[in-house]
């Protein structure tokens, strides 16, 4: 279950063997009242980690919790009122098991949900608040702090600060900043059923905000097609692998990443309802507690980053917590094999035997991943380094410098199209400019990823963005690569590679930041040498080697390297100086 190329007259094709359609639904009827959905009534759906017997929410709850959450925010805020796709309600919160009740009652209302990560200063706050035209701020109290202070910043009533927190039982509880007294609901509001092909396409029920890592961040828009088409394509494949296999299909995850991107709001408040799974929420990711819940909980599948499989596969701590996962996946950067082997081992399989990890590649602008290996496929036990084959309905094409597809096997930025992409970005005319490529008479736009692809057997292997390819005497260099050898080393825990300038060779330079244990265990010749027998001429780290106590990240685990390049000139300015 590979992909497949098609040359065609509009140039070199690439999409799934198989084809599959996904239901042309609104995202709250898909969930909570479709039979397409797996969850019973009874299910619990959300459960706080610590205390789940006396916190959870089941979808008979839930419904209810939402339609009354609803009300509030159409009559005594006015979201919806006017229309949906137009008012924006942004959350700002660490983790919490009522969280995606904010997010299923916001769409109901008719409004636009949008979230923040936690860690966000008032100032960055303020500049996506006014960036989106946000009318409330939803708050618990580790954030509230940064909401009033946003809001003050940004003209934003204090009444339309609104302080969420709970009571055990799954009771929900919404205080405005300036009260003390909580809302209440007046009656239930239920959401419009869409059926409607255009209006799914067009609407917009969510706002993510790009990871920033080179840029300023983009708001995307986000529609019902796109969330319901993830979840369906995506996992459809898991549930008849276990149907196959004569098991139900158990699925309990513990939600550690912030449910501010789109790996939090598509992976914990979508994909585990649609399986009719529990998620268990942390309030913020602690490594330690992260091993005692997925033991205590039994977690069967997760979804996570390189820098936590990091951990996984080096760090003491890790024993026998990892013995139900049937299957695991790696997203938001591309991890090397070897970590890939070293992570997978850590793994027991549960009831399968064997566990799988496998990694997939997405972005906020495809709703998440928009490749995967299915359990059962040809490949799941690929540790090639991949980031599988296409799902489909996914149509790509890998483009050269010119803009032409290049030949099957050489790189160039993979350029994608179907049902999980965004329409485009929230006011942000050259954006949408330049992101997208007309796709032909009767044909979806191309979405342009600004990644740098290469195909090989059915698989997709991501070079590096391609913003961040290093440029070495006309020769490219792609970081990941020598970040993921660079990780391999068993004195280096953590890894970045940028380019810097040599004024010298009137180049780019590989230099490398790494983080060790102990650094008066191996010196930076020490590593240069390492790498200089394992690598190409061209990819030596001719730019040096820093040691940093860690590396700068975004809350998604993306490496920040613009941060990296900020630090480079400071200290290239100092050395100047001297």
């Amino acid at each position: 279950m590979g992909s497949i190329v098609e040359k065609t007259s509009a140039g070199t094709i690439y999409k799934a063997s198989t084809t599959a359609e996904h239901p042309e639904l609104d995202l709250l009827t898909f969930l909570f009242e479709s039979p397409h959905t797996h969850a019973a009534e009874s299910t619990i759906l959300h459960a706080d980690a610590a205390d789940p017997d006396n916190n959870h929410v089941t979808k008979s709850q839930l419904r209810t919790l939402v339609k009354s959450t609803a009300s509030i925010l159409r009559n005594g805020y006015g979201i919806g009122a006017s229309g949906p796709n137009k008012d924006v309600v942004l959350a700002i919160s660490t983790g919490h098991y009522l969280l995606p009740s904010l997010f299923y009652s916001t769409i109901a209302a008719g409004g636009v949900f949008s979230a923040s990560n936690p860690g966000s200063t008032p100032k960055e706050l303020a500049a996506q608040i006014k960036q989106v035209g946000v009318k409330i701020i939803l708050c618990n109290a580790d954030t509230k702090p940064t909401a009033i202070a946003a809001a003050e910043l940004t003209g934003l009533p204090p009444q339309n600060v609104i302080v969420y927190s709970s009571l055990p039982g799954g009771k929900l509880l919404l205080t405005p900043v300036p009260s003390s007294t909580p809302l209440s609901p007046s009656g239930q509001l239920s959401w419009t059923k869409i059926t409607s092909r255009h209006d799914l396409d067009t609407s917009i029920i969510c706002l993510l905000f790009s990871s920033g890592t080179t840029g300023p961040p983009k708001a995307c828009l986000l529609s019902h097609t796109n969330m319901v088409a993830e979840a369906a394509l995506i996992l459809s494949p898991s549930w008849e692998y276990y149907t196959n296999l004569g098991l139900e299909h158990i699925y309990r995850t513990v939600a550690h990443l912030p449910a501010a991107h789109i790996a939090g709001i598509q992976g914990y408040f979508v994909n585990p309802f649609y399986l009719g799974g529990t998620v268990y929420w942390m309030r913020s990711f602690d490594f330690p507690l992260f091993l005692t819940y997925t033991a205590k909980h039994r977690v069967t599948h997760f979804f996570s980053v390189p820098p936590v499989f990091l951990l996984i596969a080096k760090s003491p701590l890790v024993t026998d917590q990892f013995s139900t996962v049937e299957q695991s996946v790696s997203g938001a950067a591309p991890m090397g094999r070897e970590l890939q082997r070293a992570a997978k081992a850590k793994l027991g399989g549960g009831r399968l035997g064997k566990a799988r990890l496998v990694q997939t590649w997405g972005l906020s602008e495809t709703t998440g991943s928009v490749t995967m290996l299915p359990m059962g496929s040809e490949f799941e036990d690929d540790e090639s380094g991949s980031v599988s084959a296409l799902v489909p309905g996914i149509e790509a094409r890998i483009v050269g410098e010119d803009g032409k597809d290049v030949e099957v096997g050489r790189e160039g930025e993979i350029w994608v199209r179907g049902p999980m992409i965004t329409r485009g970005y929230w006011d942000n005319d050259l954006a949408n400019k330049e992101g997208f490529e007309d796709g032909g008479v009767g044909k979806e736009r191309w979405f342009k990823t600004g990644d740098v692809a290469v195909y090989k057997g059915g698989l997709f292997y991501i070079v590096d963005r391609k913003k961040e390819l290093i440029k070495y005497k006309g020769n490219q260099v792609a970081p990941a690569e020598l970040e993921a050898l660079l990780i391999s080393h068993p004195k280096i825990l953590d890894a970045a590679v940028i380019g810097v300038d040599d004024e010298k060779e009137e180049t780019e330079v590989p230099r490398a930041y790494v983080v060790v244990a102990d650094q008066k265990g191996i010196t930076g010749q020490e590593i240069q040498e390492w790498v200089a027998k394992q690598v190409s001429n061209h990819k030596k780290l001719r730019g040096g080697v820093v040691f940093l106590a860690a590396i700068p990240k975004s809350p998604s685990g993306k490496i920040l390297r613009k941060d990296l390049r900020a630090l480079a000139k400071k200290q290239q300015q100092g050395t100047s100086k001297l």
